[in-house]
């Protein structure tokens, strides 16, 4: 059910223009336009702002600006989050840092999880088991993560989509561990710091069976490279059964194929992070009364 409220949010993506221009060239869809699709269908009155906030030209808010905003999203990215060499880097983690300050909910995936843990003092690293791709498996909610209004509504036991070499290795002051794997450790978590809130997830919410079959088709090279694959033509029939499952939902022979569910296929389940988000955390520091 949307929600009739007039919200206005930014989302922040994380990529670089050379990154974006080589989605374009791929067929690879924009995750800024995922998140603006569900805000769209959920909080249809809300004012909606993109910025590319890894490009250095681009202006980014502060001071009295970080407050003219109700919330902010973080999309993935393809930078490396511990190389503090590099000022796209840097700006991004300097930016949640003084949203944290401002006290504006965020909520993040992929390169937003990591955002959350290293803006508040945590620590980000390459993860040893590899890359998560497609679908992560077994997501489990710690103790923590079944009280938290965050993963309220969503299955104990759930999958996820995945894209993401680095993982959260030291949780910041501050951090709650919602949701973890045995792939990586911290798949969610909330963090308060300063006078903000972050919720943040390793998994995608915002993807859908075709986006993520057009991802996997554009990392073939890597996905090959890594032994996930024997040729970028295996990784295409992959990604073609996928897509004709995002076509043919109710396809038991494909469901049972490709090992996927309800919590995948379904915007019920696989978007209650968003919705939570909004519901529980945006609309209460709005309007307080609300809580």
């Amino acid at each position: 059910m949307a929600v009739d409220a007039e919200l206005s949010i930014c989302i922040f993506n994380g990529y670089p223009q050379k990154s974006r221009d080589k989605f374009d060239q791929s067929n690879v869809g924009h995750p800024h336009n995922f998140y603006r699709d569900f805000l769209t269908q959920y909080v249809p009155n809300a004012n909606v702002d993109v910025l590319f906030v890894a490009d250095l030209g681009v202006g980014l808010p502060t001071g009295a600006g970080l407050t003219s905003y109700d919330g902010y999203i973080w999309t993935g990215s393809d930078l490396t989050i511990y190389h503090h060499d590099d000022p796209r880097v840097i700006r991004q983690i300097e930016l949640a840092q003084a949203i944290y300050q401002a006290g504006v909910p965020s909520y993040g995936s992929c390169w937003g999880v990591q955002m959350a843990a290293v803006a508040a003092g945590g620590e980000v690293q390459l993860n040893p088991n590899g890359r998560e791709w497609g679908i992560g498996r077994n997501i489990q909610q710690t103790d923590a993560g079944k009280e938290s209004r965050l993963l309220r509504g969503k299955p104990e036991h759930f999958d996820g989509f995945e894209m993401h070499l680095d993982h959260v290795t030291k949780l910041p002051p501050g951090a709650t561990l919602l949701a973890t794997n045995g792939h990586t450790r911290v798949q969610a978590l909330a963090v308060k710091y300063k006078q903000g809130v972050f919720w943040a997830t390793q998994y995608h919410p915002e993807y859908n069976l075709y986006e993520m079959a057009r991802l996997i088709a554009a990392r073939a090279a890597p996905l090959v490279r890594e032994g996930f694959f024997e040729n970028k033509a295996t990784v295409q029939a992959y990604a073609d059964k996928m897509n004709a499952l995002s076509q043919n939902p109710d396809s038991a022979e494909l469901r049972r194929e490709m090992q996927v569910g309800e919590d995948i296929l379904g915007v019920e389940i696989r978007q209650q992070e968003l919705r939570n988000w909004i519901d529980r955390l945006v609309l209460p520091t709005k309007y307080p009364s609300t809580k």
